[in-house]
């Protein structure tokens, strides 16, 4: 695979990253340690995690997932300089009280998590500094509309800048990117970097998937004339382009131990939406049809679109990332393209 430039950055990535959110919840250390190493091993250089994590969010979980990184990089002295590593910072805390007091995100906020995500990771510096969600009110996680009532930013764009750029200067940041972030977001913290010589974002980590991409709506545009990054989680939907559910539903006897069978607030935020599954169905049924599993259309659709520099993946087992590896591939006629976008077209993004 040929490694990406991200954004103008130096950072120079694989297409496909791997994403840690499982482990501490879904998978256990010694497994986690073990996609690790297996990820490594099979070239890829990019892993993503966050303070927040293991998912769901739970405040026993908090931190976990970069606590078993950390335990990795200290058991694999060279691991750590092979990889750019990516974290994020929580947003508002969003019924977490957990993560942040209070209902907004200040710098000194943005300060501590930085340090606190460094002595778990057990690593000097962070390559890519991530702000999970706006500190801003905005229609993200399965939410259509901007409400400007519910709007309670207390600190702004460029605040959160100044303390970002402090992270840098100090030598703890490298770069920095955002998350779930929509095309004004985008452009302002652009705007203000560039106007106050501040740290420039290289990245936005948002959904993308076959049943989720409303990047194409406009953010791809701002993406693209900013150079910007995209990263895009969630290729595979949670798991609903995977064909698993395509039978029994997201709980059903046959798939127990399915992540978004055990967890009733994501299925209902997005990916588990009633539409959504109906449209995953479709998809999935459409890439039967043209030879290939749900799983390998969904990735190829992902891993070559022009507008995504890297995928993340998420695994439980060293299996789960060699077919995820494997759908790298995959390629997609123009023919399957165009039946892909005529679904789009009369299902539209069922899981914004």
């Amino acid at each position: 695979m040929k490694k990406i430039q991200l954004g103008q950055s130096d950072l120079q990535v694989t297409p496909i990253c791997l994403g840690t959110m499982t482990f501490g919840e879904q998978v256990n250390e010694a497994d986690a340690h073990a996609v690790l190493s297996r990820s490594l091993e099979a070239g890829i250089n990019f892993i993503d995690t966050a303070e927040m994590y293991a998912v769901p969010a739970k405040a026993e979980t908090c931190g976990a997932t970069e606590t078993i990184i950390g335990r990795w990089f200290a058991q694999n002295p060279g691991a750590r300089n092979q990889l750019v590593l990516a974290t994020k910072v929580a947003g508002p805390s969003r019924g977490m009280p957990w993560i942040r007091e209070g209902s907004g995100m200040t710098a000194q906020d943005i300060l501590n998590s930085c340090d606190a995500s460094l002595r778990r990771l057990q690593t000097d510096v962070i390559d890519l500094y991530q702000i999970h969600w706006p500190e801003r009110h905005v229609p993200v996680f399965g939410m259509s509309y901007f409400d400007p009532s519910k709007d309670k930013s207390v600190t702004s764009i460029h605040e959160q800048l100044q303390a970002l750029s402090k992270l840098v200067q100090a030598g703890k940041v490298r770069y920095i990117g955002l998350s779930n972030e929509t095309p004004y977001g985008v452009h302002e913290f652009v705007r203000l970097a560039e106007q106050h010589g501040l740290p420039r974002v290289a990245t936005v980590q948002n959904p993308y998937a076959l049943t989720s991409r409303f990047y194409d709506n406009g953010l791809d545009e701002t993406c693209h004339r900013l150079n910007v990054s995209m990263l895009a989680y969630s290729p595979l939907a949670f798991g609903a382009l995977t064909g698993k559910y395509d039978q029994t539903g997201f709980v059903g006897e046959n798939t127990p131990d399915a992540r978004i069978a055990n967890y009733e607030s994501v299925r209902k935020q997005r990916w588990g939406r009633d539409e959504a599954l109906l449209a995953a169905r479709r998809y999935n049924q459409l890439a039967r049809d043209n030879g290939l599993t749900p799983t390998e259309m969904a990735l190829a659709f992902c891993y070559h679109r022009w507008s995504v520099a890297s995928t993340i993946i998420g695994v439980t087992s060293v299996a789960q990332l060699d077919d995820n590896l494997k759908a790298w591939d995959v390629s997609l006629s123009p023919e399957l393209l165009q039946q892909i976008d005529a679904i789009r077209w009369e299902l539209r993004d069922p899981a914004l």
